[in-house]
């Protein structure tokens, strides 16, 4: 019997038992649908928290302090000159702000909230890309001499103002009078502060207000090339001005790293996890394979008694048994790409079915149908012909 005659005879015992077929599949189904899907909306999910990241940027560095263990932090590691000097010293740094942050009662003409106050440089709008819907940011000058002018997230200044305009408003940040010359747009990505209420004020504005407290230092260089080495350097400078004290840099760089390592990992687990039902699938067409063999005994016995060979019965029960998980494997692919198209659609985010995904699932697929197939297809072509033509 030729392979594209074992094929035809296959499907026709397929069509002849749909339901038993169907239920056959059915964890084959499942499993390769879960599999894809996972990986699917993985993928999509790690897409675009990658691009949300390089939307704040990929050249973005902070330097923190390095704080032993058991240390308090003192909050006295940097200093409002640093900026100046690392940016004369560090010919790859591009921007650089020197960010605190605390809490206070921000209030203006219709309310007042408990928000984040935060002390940033100017260039603080630059690094972080900021969209300013009204108004402008402070400058340089506003930041060098300390000048209390304040810029508002749009959620805070919706809340404290209402629909009047807060740009040429005064705000009281504790019971500090404040102008407003500006209105951060609220941002579009999750990866920003763009749901909290902030305030943001001239570093030297806060240090004057709250304390010599500098939480980080916070930049930008010039390429994407260049961070690691305008950290390294920045570190270098800062341990010789401030000799008591060590630092720590990271980078945008490494956190996207760090995050698309994370996801990965997830997504292997939970594609492992979906993957058992595959193995559950499997089992289940191999017991059916089984059964099937015993009801075709007689039939089995008649082949065998017209010339056919061992191989001719084995390469039959084995076809089958692939035609089965193939066909699953296929339903399972398509039902796989169009959950993960629906979910992606409901998370706003883009399914990535790759090819080799699809591709690595219909292998799989096949050789389960091999795998567990075999028992099946030995046990009919051991068997004896006279002793299978005597059985009803």
């Amino acid at each position: 019997m030729s392979l594209l005659e074992s094929i035809r005879v296959a499907l026709e015992g397929i069509r002849a038992n749909k339901l038993r077929s169907f239920l056959t599949t059915l964890g084959i189904i499942i499993g390769i649908a879960a599999v894809i899907a996972v990986v699917a909306i993985g993928q999509g999910g790690r897409a675009v928290l990658m691009s949300e990241m390089e939307k704040v940027g990929t050249n973005i560095f902070a330097i923190y302090p390095d704080w032993q263990s058991g240390e308090q932090p003192s909050g006295r590691s940097f200093d409002l000159s640093d900026v100046q000097v690392l940016k004369d010293k560090v010919p790859g740094i591009s921007d650089l702000s020197a960010n605190s942050v605390t809490m206070d009662d921000v209030r203006g003409s219709k309310d007042k909230k408990y928000s984040q106050v935060w002390g940033v440089s100017a260039e603080y709008e630059h690094i972080r890309k900021l969209n300013i819907k009204n108004g402008h940011f402070f400058s340089k000058e506003d930041d060098s001499l300390g000048r209390r002018v304040a810029v508002l997230d749009q959620a805070l200044a919706e809340e404290i103002f209402g629909r009047s305009e807060p740009v040429g408003n005064k705000v009281s940040i504790g019971s500090t009078p404040y102008l407003v010359v500006g209105v951060v747009a609220k941002g579009d990505s999750m990866l920003g502060f763009s749901e909290e209420a902030r305030a943001f004020i001239p570093s030297r504005s806060w240090t004057n207000m709250f304390g010599p407290y500098i939480n980080n230092l916070e930049g930008s260089a010039v390429s994407r090339e260049k961070v690691q080495e305008a950290m390294d350097q920045a570190v270098k400078v800062l341990e010789r001005r401030h000799r008591d004290n060590k630092y720590i840099s990271y980078s945008m760089e490494q956190q996207m790293q760090s995050a698309n390592k994370i996801t990965g990992i997830m997504t292997l687990i939970i594609g492992a996890i979906a993957g058992i039902s595959l193995f559950v699938g499997g089992i289940g067409v191999m017991n059916i394979m089984l059964v099937s063999v015993t009801e075709r005994t007689r039939e089995i016995g008649i082949r065998k008694a017209l010339g056919a060979r061992r191989k001719d019965i084995l390469t039959q029960f084995l076809i089958e048994s692939v035609v089965l998980c193939v066909l699953g494997g296929v339903i399972g692919m398509i039902l796989g790409a169009g959950g993960a198209y629906l979910i992606a659609k409901v998370a706003k985010w883009p399914p990535l079915v790759s090819w080799w995904t699809a591709l690595l699932a219909f292998t799989f697929s096949a050789a389960i149908g091999i795998v567990f197939g075999i028992l099946p297809a030995n046990k009919a072509a051991k068997m004896d012909p006279i002793e299978a033509l005597r059985r009803d």
